[in-house]
């Protein structure tokens, strides 16, 4: 008899549910279609009127005995769920022998919810040990059991021939930790989670509803097509009977791959068809969320002067380059008429040679002239500096004694005088020419006489606080220029496609006429677009939540590299970018291609300079297939042809979506961007409105060079370089430069104004460009006495992944950190082999510490603050996490606190606000969270600035959703602080404070008027938040503001989305008590 094949099933357009299930032995006369019933909450289940074969009987006895043994043993960490392990448990309930084929053929009615296969026994036993010997860990130090295991897991390189043992779990659901009643000790937060029986008892309920339903749905097909059901359940429940690794037969995930890297792709349309048809695919594309662009043909100018014969020959040889594009030749005519020149045009559109020729062809006429390329990162300047010499390398008879040097923070300091006084183009990038070129000018006199290029590349980077003192450096160096007699450098800026790109360079330079290029001739392959959703992991019970976008985008990554799509993975953050390369090796060693392991690669900052060099090296001449970047990699370096780029998670914002994604087909062939959706609010936006990823406009960029503090730190730099005269210097800084020389410089004789001492001996030093930070922690490898030190990390990440026990991620490989000293900036670690990873358990409280300021607000009782804010984050604690992200460990941790200051505003609730939250059952801290965001969204359109610049203090779901006290309470107020500039801050709080009035108002309008249910980007949802939007309160935001501005509030009711993820558990916010000014002092109310 013929067999039934099984169909896909079709993703839900939402949640459903269903009442009770009718039993297996329910029968009835006539065979009719399977029907779904929905109850809120629950998910569809299937009732059929056709009665059950004996066999489906047995197998319900096998899957509720294994859901039942199973769940028992989740509870018990020290017992893998091995088929061995369970076998005597379910036969002693069923009273029949337990076969794997039983279990192969509930796999085949249950694919998505069971995982049978077989692993690797050693690491099961490891995981296991590692898991009960952490039991005695405290304070962070690992005992003598958990030495033993680690040390054992340093000889598993060593042992062969390992054993495989079959391992059976349920994966559709978890456990969830039960709260304690009553009062809570010290040790509770560092338990092992407990279960409560009703829990246990739900969730095996919830199993054996599934398997009811899929039945019901198997035999309801098979009556459809006439076939016998049983005779078709055997016929196909083989592919699901477990294979061992090590087993010649091929596994079908990776029967439909080529058995090798084809040399020539296929066309990326026949790839994405193929991984439709695969296994991987069930409908992760979401509507409307395919986009084709068709290819572009290349459009070519010409220059109005000619080029040397040498100099053509160059770049013929070196880029096979007969004619520039039309964008090209346009900027380049205008470099040669005496124009400054801005291009901004897609990525890979061949913008570096806009300004090496023009370079080349003056040092040809003048061997004097000197050059300096900028650039915001030193992979990107390497990358062009060898961009330059491949064609320096052709024109030796010409220009061979012409020298090009990169000088950055890299540079050893014996070679910098030679470079000083030999290099004819440097490459170096804003911080040097902030901390060491220009407060060195006297050193540096001859080549800044003889500059005539300036070349600011990635110009849309320098945006915001940062684009401020890139800036003001940039006047200082033109002031600089101009007092040596040099008034004819040339500056010449590339950005990607941005809305003001003109404008926006006359404001970083400070100059007036600047000749645009923005029409682009480069040619451009076809390009498709994917917004891919991660899938349910139950597509019938969406609360069952998501599976996890590393484990979807590694599935999808090795796809493509398999079929020889060369391909870039961005992730959000580094631990992200580690994570995702350990579940690419990990998904390529399950497709049994151990051999492409070696040609994936993860490229973030943190490694060391020989590291990022020999990446660098690996991924320009092409011997990677995969590379995992963070956006270290989202600018322009040349890292030869991509096919691909796969985006996990959205990026924080559209600009650097369409930045990434430009990064696929830079050598003119088909390509293709996949932006992997994760479950928060703003990805599942743009997932569900995929037409604004297109549709929305460019950024515009902004620098504010009114801002006072970081003003006058350049110009204590620019009168340390050379003293100031104000009535000549106001070009440069402002025509109120004599009342802030007169006020805050110091006089000297000839109306000539110096460096004010309290700057001294380094004001550049004082002024920090960037959010950096000082005292870097070396994690060293100990590994067999290794002692390499694989990074450095900042000390505000090392808190976070670098404590005693923890697991440090590093090119996909995890260490154990034995040992962290923060006197001697150094952490120990060691080579381990586990599946699991650390998760810290952290809090940072946002506090004002001082007030300096005070402003009424108009119509209104409220008041805003400003002054000084004390930033305390702490690790107590970290959770051990396997893939599936359930909790093995908790593991109690003593790590100083990280305490930082700055300056910020606040706004203390009213009394009246917090209670009318309690009345109408509001989470206050959702309310607090979304009424932040809210103003944070609305404020770059007030103040100069860019997202990130301020913050403020994200509510974390584990803590605002608990079930009982927390002893950690929190003041009912509005906090916003400057992310960057130090215990001075930036001064974009101290301008927001002035418009705070402005700020609540708009943001209650646009609250007021958004029809979203639950809150959404357009109203109280960041695409920036910490803590992914998880604690929100659309209403609640609405009452806090609408109170802070004394509004008539015409509530609404609450959308039962909100009631579903910001419901209102025990309280953890109370009254805010006023902040005091400093002792003595007497503040006057700003009305």
């Amino acid at each position: 008899m013929s067999t039934l094949k099984r169909k896909r099933a079709s993703k839900p357009s939402g949640p459903e549910a269903s009442p009770p299930v009718a039993t297996a032995s329910a029968t009835a006369p006539e065979l009719k279609k399977p029907r779904k019933t929905t109850t809120k909450g629950k998910a569809p289940i299937v009732k059929t009127d056709i009665p059950w074969p004996e066999h489906f009987k047995e197998l319900e006895k096998v899957h509720r005995a294994l859901n039942v043994v199973f769940t028992f043993c989740c509870t018990r960490k020290h017992l893998a769920t091995t088929f061995d392990n369970l076998k005597s448990a379910v036969e002693g309930n069923t009273k029949k022998e337990l076969v794997v084929e039983d279990i192969a053929q509930i796999k085949f009615l249950l694919p998505k919810s069971i995982q049978f296969i077989y692993v690797d026994e050693e690491m099961l036993q490891i995981h296991v040990m590692a898991a009960s010997a952490s039991m005695d860990t405290r304070r962070g130090r690992v005992t003598a059991a958990a030495e033993d295991v680690y040390e054992d897991l340093g000889k598993k390189d060593r042992i062969k021939n390992t054993k495989e043992v079959l391992l059976f779990e349920f994966i559709d659901g978890d456990l969830k930790k039960t709260a304690t009643k009553g009062g809570k000790s010290k040790e509770d937060d560092f338990k092992m989670p407990t279960f409560s029986m009703p829990q246990m008892t739900k969730l095996i309920n919830k199993r054996n509803e599934k398997f009811t339903a899929a039945v019901n749905t198997f035999l309801a097909e098979c009556a459809e097509s006439g076939v016998d059901a049983v005779e078709s359940i055997k016929a196909q429940y083989h592919p699901h009977i477990p294979v061992q690794t090590k087993s010649p037969v091929g596994s079908t995930a990776a029967s439909d791959l080529p058995l090798e890297i084809p040399k020539e792709r296929k066309p990326i349309a026949e790839i994405i068809e193929e991984i439709k048809a695969s296994d991987l695919y069930s409908d992760q594309i979401v509507p409307n969320g395919h986009r084709i662009f068709p290819p572009q043909k290349a459009i070519f100018g010409d220059l109005t002067f000619q080029l040397s014969q040498d100099l053509v020959n160059a770049l013929y040889t070196a880029h096979n380059i007969t004619k520039p594009y039309s964008h090209q030749a346009e900027a380049i005519n205008n470099l040669h008429d005496g124009h400054h020149v801005i291009v901004s045009t897609s990525t890979s559109s061949g913008k570096s040679l806009i300004y090496q020729v023009p370079v080349l062809h003056e040092l040809e006429k003048d061997p004097e002239t000197r050059a300096m390329f900028i650039f915001p990162t030193k992979a990107l300047a390497q990358d062009q500096r060898r961009s330059l010499i491949e064609v320096l390398g052709y024109m030796k008879d010409a220009l061979g004694n012409i020298r090009v040097e990169t000088f950055d923070g890299d540079t050893n300091m014996e070679d910098r005088r030679a470079i000083r006084n030999e290099a004819s183009v440097i490459f170096t990038n804003p911080d040097m020419l902030h901390l060491s070129i220009l407060p060195n000018e006297e050193q540096w006199r001859m080549f800044l006489k003889n500059l005539r290029f300036v070349v600011v590349d990635e110009l849309h980077v320098y945006n915001g606080i940062f684009g401020s003192h890139v800036a003001f450096i940039m006047r200082r160096l033109r002031r600089i220029c101009s007092a040596l007699g040099n008034n004819k450098v040339k500056f010449v800026s590339c950005s990607a496609t941005v809305a003001n790109p003109e404008s926006h360079m006359r404001k970083i330079f400070g100059i007036d006429t600047v000749k645009l290029t923005e029409e682009d001739g480069s040619p451009a392959g076809r390009k498709e677009f994917l917004c891919w959703n991660t899938p349910y992991k139950d597509v019938n019970d969406p609360s069952e939540g998501r599976v996890d976008p590393i484990s979807e985008s590694a599935k999808l990554f090795s796809q493509l590299i398999l079929r020889g799509v060369r391909a870039i993975a961005f992730c959000r953050t580094r631990n992200i970018c580690e994570g995702l390369l350990a579940a690419v090796k990990s998904e390529l060693q399950k497709l049994e291609r151990p051999e492409v392991v070696g040609m994936v690669m993860a490229y973030r900052g943190g490694y060391t300079l020989q590291d990022r060099r020999m990446i660098e090296k690996e991924m320009f001449e092409g011997r990677l297939m995969g590379i995992i970047a963070t956006s270290a990699l989202e600018l322009g370096v040349d890292i030869g042809s991509l096919d691909a780029v796969v985006t996990v998670g959205f990026p924080y914002s559209i600009s650097n979506l369409r930045q990434q994604s430009g990064r696929a087909g830079r050598r003119n062939k088909d390509s293709l961007s996949i932006l992997v959706g994760d479950s928060f609010p703003t990805d599942q936006y743009y997932m569900t409105n995929p037409d604004e990823i297109f549709t929305k406009p460019n950024v515009q960029l902004q620098v504010d060079l009114e801002n006072i503090l970081t003003r006058e730190g350049h110009i204590q730099c620019a009168a340390f370089e050379m003293p100031i005269k104000p009535a000549e210097d106001t070009i440069y800084f402002g025509a109120d430069l004599p009342s802030i020389a007169d006020e805050r410089l110091l006089p000297g004789a000839l109306g000539f104004y110096h460096c004010h001492p309290r700057f001294l001996p380094y004001p550049s030093k004082l002024v920090a460009i960037r959010d950096t930070e000082d005292g870097h922690i070396a994690v060293v490898d100990v590994t067999a006495r290794r002692n390499h030190v694989l990074e450095e990390v900042e000390p505000s990440r090392a808190m976070f992944s670098l404590y005693d026990g923890a697991i440090f991620l590093h090119q996909g490989r995890t260490y154990l950190v034995k040992d962290v000293s923060w006197e001697r900036k150094l952490a120990q670690v060691e080579l381990v082999h586990v599946d699991w990873t650390t998760t810290p358990r952290d809090f940072t409280d946002i506090d004002p510490i001082e007030t300096e300021a005070i402003r009424q607000l108009p119509e209104s009782p409220s008041r805003a603050y400003y002054g000084a804010i004390c930033i305390r984050s702490v690790v107590f604690g970290y959770f051990k996490m396997d893939k599936c992200k359930r909790i093995l460990d908790a593991v109690e941790v003593d790590t100083p606190p990280l305490v930082l200051y700055s300056k910020g505003m606040w706004l203390d609730i009213p009394r009246a606000a917090l209670d009318l939250l309690g009345k109408r059952g509001i989470n206050v801290a959702g309310a607090i969270h979304a009424a932040q965001h809210a103003i944070l969204s609305l404020l770059p359109g007030i103040v100069v600035s860019m997202p990130g610049d301020v913050r403020t203090e994200c509510k974390v779901p584990e803590k605002e959703f608990m079930k009982r006290e927390s002893a950690r309470k929190r003041p009912g107020r509005l906090v916003f602080y400057d992310a960057k500039g130090g215990k001075d801050g930036s001064g974009i709080s101290t301008k927001a404070f002035e418009f705070i009035d402005v700020l609540l108002k708009q943001a209650w309008e646009r609250i007021k008027k958004c029809g979203c249910g639950a809150g959404c980007i357009g109203c109280v949802t960041s695409e920036r938040c910490k803590e992914s939007n998880a604690v929100m309160s659309k209403t609640g935001a609405y009452i806090i503001i609408g109170t802070l501005l004394n509004r008539e509030l015409n509530l609404p009711e609450i959308s039962l989305e909100e009631q579903e993820t910001c419901h209102a558990g025990v309280e953890t916010v109370v009254f805010a008590e006023e902040v005091k000014p400093k002792h003595g002092v007497k503040i006057e109310i700003i009305a």
